[in-house]
């Protein structure tokens, strides 16, 4: 394995690599199994596989989350390395942000619902980072996870919009065994608020089982948020269906389009995002 500080050392490398594939995981590291499991995808796709590991602070609306996140760079390395990443990019800020950024992007209809309404500017950020990492490394495949959805769709539409030629993998959820999501954010958690975060998930599967027992989509949310609400620890932000690729919230299901049920809670001073595809 390969660790790189610098752009231009990055690229000078991926030229001799190119003709053979090179699948990107961007990661903002406190890497975990959720994580491993895209770089295994990328590994089964590509010659060459590139993790970024990037705490971006132009997608954080919130400087004491910024503050608290994670930064296990040690730990990363030697769980990309135990799995076989290849190269590792693990850039300094000044060296994605030289000068502060100018320039804002925008996501119409996606980034105003959902995650947006409660992370203002967030997108923004999440784009602005995801142009550079494709800019840099110029993957043919790149590889995100269905936990940040939203994050999904919209960068779905930067490659379409900006013409990257460059093919999006969505993949699974990895989840603990008592089916809470896998996530960095995870190890912040209080004993006592990680023993009551799988009830997220579980109701995630209520509003699910009562959409195939018939029930319409404002009964099944309903009994989902008297579900967590009962335990007197979830402050939710949201809990919707929507259609897959716009993720704008429906009222009832739509044959032949693909749906999600997606919710965000806080659980203490930690923020959960979760979801389901019907």
């Amino acid at each position: 394995m390969r660790v790189f500080h610098h752009q231009a050392e990055l690229q000078a490398a991926l030229r001799a690599l190119r003709p053979n594939g090179i699948g990107l995981v961007p990661t903002m590291g406190a890497l975990h199994e959720g994580h491993l499991s895209l770089i295994r995808a990328s590994q089964a796709h590509n010659r060459t596989t590139v993790c970024t590991i990037f705490v971006n602070p132009a997608q954080f609306d919130n400087p004491q989350d910024l503050a608290h996140y994670p930064r296990t760079l040690e730990a990363d390395l030697a769980l990309l390395a135990a799995v076989g990443c290849d190269l590792v990019f693990a850039p300094t800020e000044a060296e994605i942000y030289p000068a502060p950024p100018v320039t804002k992007l925008g996501f119409g209809p996606l980034e105003q619902v959902l995650e947006s309404q409660h992370r203002p500017g967030h997108f923004a950020g999440v784009g602005l980072v995801v142009s550079k990492l494709f800019n840099m490394v110029q993957p043919d495949r790149a590889y995100f996870g269905q936990k940040d959805l939203q994050q999904c769709q919209v960068v779905q539409q930067l490659i379409t919009d900006l013409a990257w030629g460059i093919e999006l993998h969505r993949c699974p959820i990895i989840r603990e065994p008592d089916g809470l999501a896998m996530s960095s954010r995870n190890r912040r958690l209080l004993p006592a608020d990680r023993a009551a975060a799988p009830h997220l998930y579980a109701a995630l599967r209520q509003v699910q089982s009562a959409l195939v027992q018939q029930a319409s989509i404002d009964q099944a949310k309903a009994g989902a948020m008297d579900y967590l609400n009962s335990f007197g620890t979830f402050n939710v932000e949201y809990l919707e269906v929507a259609e897959t690729n716009t993720l704008q919230p429906v009222k009832i299901l739509t044959e032949g389009r693909e749906h999600a049920i997606l919710v965000a809670a806080h659980l203490g001073q930690v923020r959960l995002i979760d979801n389901i595809i019907l």
